[in-house]
């Protein structure tokens, strides 16, 4: 089973969630959504990366704006066999969810798939992540962006409609659930209200 980091923009999640694969593994490998829109974004991937190569431990990056599922499928392979053979397995890093969403979203918008398309990625990208074949060794970041004022423009109402969707979605299927704000992070399953509660 995986686990989940959500938070907000510069909430510290992807720190964390790279401070927790260096402590899961002995290496790791990270699967990058993000698509270079513009030279903000360029510059902005190019410090990501520079950040994990100073970081002294060693990743291996995959950058994957759509086909997340097959690649998981792939890598969980690899995770999978290096346990057979006794071998600590590296730790599967995707960051993000919602950068995957979004590329998602612009795409269908512009090359005009048909409406389903979007659920039935969605769809295969979960059950990536529910059969990862070794529990612990898969980490999801992802964006909390219904905390915010509600878009002016419909594109923007629905990438904040199916974040929150596939969010509640991911997180049903993962054993921890990690929020993080201001840098804290707090496991929120271990707190969650249960209706034998009541």
């Amino acid at each position: 089973m995986a686990i989940l980091i959500t938070g907000g923009a510069r909430s510290g999640k992807s720190g964390f969630a790279e401070q927790y694969a260096m402590r899961s593994g002995p290496k790791g490998i990270y699967i990058a959504t993000c698509q270079p829109y513009d030279e903000e974004m360029t510059d902005r991937i190019g410090k990501h990366r520079l950040d994990r190569d100073g970081s002294g431990f060693p990743w291996e990056t995959f950058e994957e704006p759509y086909a997340a599922d097959g690649l998981l499928g792939q890598l969980g392979s690899r995770v999978a066999q290096n346990k057979r053979e006794g071998i600590e397995p590296p730790v599967i890093l995707l960051d993000c969810l919602t950068l995957w969403l979004t590329n998602w979203l612009l795409r269908i918008e512009h090359e005009s798939f048909e409406a389903s398309r979007l659920h039935e990625e969605t769809d295969s990208l979960l059950a990536a992540i529910r059969e990862f074949p070794v529990p612990g060794k898969l980490l999801i970041v992802t964006n909390e962006v219904g905390d915010g004022i509600v878009p002016a423009y419909p594109l923007g109402r629905r990438f904040r409609d199916e974040a929150g969707r596939l969010n509640q979605q991911a997180a049903s299927i993962c054993d921890r659930v990690f929020l993080v704000t201001a840098g804290i992070p707090v496991e929120l399953k271990s707190q969650a209200f249960s209706w034998d509660q009541l």
